[in-house]
């Protein structure tokens, strides 16, 4: 694509150097203002041509450690030298056809062959060139491109007049040429304008037309997006860098926010050419929030591990206990400062009527070295394990048994089997006291895991 936009380029060099010393010479040759006017024309395209090259090539450079939003915007300030020199043109053309007009001069032009061959010629070569910058610009984004194709067309017209105004002098109306050649400032003014309002708008980050609607309609559609809270977008060559803000639920977990960021970025990508999205995310309460979900999300935001919460409604207030695990080598000042921190939390979100209790137990340590027990160690917890479910006559058939010694005394892992009708409560409470059991009947044990499987 870069090398596409450089070739255009070039040739639109060659062909403002072959129009502006053509024009140039029949200009001179019949005295026609017009045909000069359009070879000043022709002339500051070919410069503004050349300007085009040099800034398509630079522009096609990457982002790097001074331009970090890369070299894009290298267009716009081209198309805006070239604006200032298409007003400066038609400033020109316009003093001198005016003091031709009101002088009254008998300035003779002579509407040769050459003079109808040139600008029949120029309106050929400006029209294809028109439409092969305009397609080109259209498909890379490139503003420099645009404002060749501007130019072309311009001249075009302009072309046009000049044509209309030598039909004038053929027929003895010795003032045509010089209003054609204000026909000619004007097209150019309203040239300029056109693409200086354009370029003015992208070195001033104005959004591109409906960008902002089309966006916000993306992300809106996205599972998990609240609502869209801010976007921002502005055009840079063929990029448009767009910063987007979205309102999710604090209860998400980071990993799931992680992932809607890049879903609802990819979308944005998939829909919208050369878009290069920065999703933020704020985390917002929802009127779905439990109580659980609300306290939680507090203890998460403080990083502290509960569990078995527990929420009563009772008459008068709410009643909430919970489980907080902290590191077993604390103080118990410092554990009880940190559950009072929890505490005094929960009771902000839901109310200074709110009864919260916390019950402090050690955290398990992380990375804890162990070893296998002997084999003769597993199949004796096994049998002791067996003893102590038969008597409950709810758990059966205890298998897959590991037990691992560690510093701290043994783990044990172990699976067993119980009727797939009973409820998850009351699984839990037998599991609960075969590995009670166990660890009274065995003081070395430190900690006892069971899972449950349904029989059958």
């Amino acid at each position: 694509m870069q090398a596409e936009k450089e070739r255009v380029a070039l040739v639109s060099i060659a062909a403002s150097a072959g129009l502006t010393v053509a024009k140039a010479f029949v200009g001179f040759s019949t005295g026609s203002l017009a045909i000069l006017s359009e070879a000043g024309h022709s002339l500051i395209d070919f410069g503004a041509t050349v300007m085009t090259y040099v800034a398509v090539r630079i522009s096609g450079k990457p982002a790097d450690e001074e331009h970090h939003y890369g070299h894009g915007k290298v267009e716009a300030v081209s198309a805006l030298a070239e604006t200032a020199l298409l007003f400066l043109l038609s400033g020109i053309v316009i003093w001198e056809a005016a003091n031709r007009l009101l002088a009254h001069e008998g300035h003779a032009v002579d509407a040769t062959i050459w003079a109808f061959g040139v600008i029949l010629a120029s309106i050929v070569i400006d029209f294809f060139r028109a439409r092969a910058l305009t397609h080109t610009a259209e498909k890379t984004s490139s503003h420099a491109l645009e404002a060749d194709a501007l130019h072309f067309s311009s001249d075009l017209w302009s072309s046009v007049a000049v044509l209309i105004g030598l039909v004038g002098v053929h027929f003895g109306l010795r003032w045509a040429d010089s209003v054609a050649a204000l026909v000619v400032a004007v097209l150019i003014c309203v040239a300029g304008w056109r693409l200086g309002k354009r370029t003015i708008d992208t070195l001033t980050d104005v959004a591109p037309p409906g960008a902002a609607a089309k966006i916000t309609t993306i992300a809106g559609r996205i599972p998990g997006v609240v609502r869209v809270e801010q976007v921002r977008a502005r055009a840079v060559g063929q990029q448009i860098f767009i910063d987007l803000q979205l309102a999710v639920s604090r209860t998400l977990p980071l990993d799931r926010v992680s992932a809607l960021k890049d879903e609802v970025a990819a979308a944005l990508r998939q829909q919208i050419p050369g878009a290069e999205p920065v999703v933020t995310t704020d985390p917002v309460a929802l009127n779905n929030e439990t109580v659980l979900d609300r306290i939680m999300v507090i203890a998460r935001n403080r990083a502290l591990a509960v569990h078995h919460v527990t929420v009563h409604e009772l008459r008068d207030k709410l009643a909430v206990s919970l489980d907080l695990e902290v590191d077993g080598r604390l103080s118990l000042r410092a554990a009880h400062d940190m559950a009072d921190g929890l505490e005094s939390a929960i009771a902000s979100e839901l109310g200074p009527d709110v009864e919260v209790e916390t019950h402090i137990e050690p955290l398990q340590p992380p990375d804890a070295f162990g070893r296998e027990a002997p084999p003769e160690r597993v199949r004796a917890v096994e049998m002791a394990l067996s003893d102590l479910a038969a008597e409950g006559r709810n758990i059966r058939n205890i298998h897959n048994v590991r037990v691992r010694e560690t510093d701290e005394g043994e783990i044990v892992n172990f699976h067993c089997r119980v009727d797939p009708q009973l409820s998850v409560q009351s699984v839990h409470e037998n599991v609960d006291a075969l590995e009670r059991a166990l660890k009274q009947q065995s003081p070395r044990i430190k900690r006892v895991i069971g899972h449950a499987e349904p029989m059958g």
